[in-house]
């Protein structure tokens, strides 16, 4: 069976970056296990996995378009300490999840400097490129109440 709207796939898969940094990957888990386009997977993946079949390997590069977006400087903000009440220690890498004009937003904390927090509501790999190694393990066709859930259900998917 190919990859196509309503399929259900698993797949291995390594990430990096163009400097060739593993950024993630399934090595000794489970396949990543999605439905084909319902948007559970940045774009420009989806589109280089349709038509695919159990047992095909593929490398594929992923824009920044294609991916999880161009960084948005805007984005990046610094806001006084006193914004995170009740929090002892604020440190880089730590996050929060910021109320904005457009609802709930993720921020990650870039830099600390006495009073003074930057802030960045970019997604960790927005601007950045993406290189893919994939191998699909399986394809299945979705059922109605998956298709009608817009995700996986049962084994490697979501249980209700």
């Amino acid at each position: 069976m190919q990859i196509a709207q309503n399929s259900v796939v698993a797949f291995h898969y390594t990430l990096t970056n163009d400097a060739g940094e593993v950024l993630d990957s399934s090595e000794g888990r489970e396949p990543l296990t999605y439905l084909h386009g319902a948007g559970n997977i940045i774009p420009g993946l989806e589109k280089e996995l349709e038509g695919r079949a159990a047992g095909d390997k593929l490398n594929a590069t992923v824009t920044p378009a294609e991916g999880y977006g161009e960084k948005q400087e805007q984005l990046v903000q610094e806001v006084p300490r006193d914004a995170f009440q009740g929090v002892e220690s604020i440190e880089p890498g730590m996050q929060f999840q910021a109320q904005t004009e457009g609802g709930p937003l993720m921020v990650t904390v870039t830099q600390v400097s006495g009073d003074t927090v930057t802030v960045d509501g970019n997604h960790p790999l927005a601007g950045q490129t993406l290189n893919f190694d994939v191998e699909v393990a399986s394809v299945r066709e979705a059922s109605e109440e998956e298709v009608e859930h817009g995700h996986v259900h049962g084994e490697g998917g979501h249980e209700h």
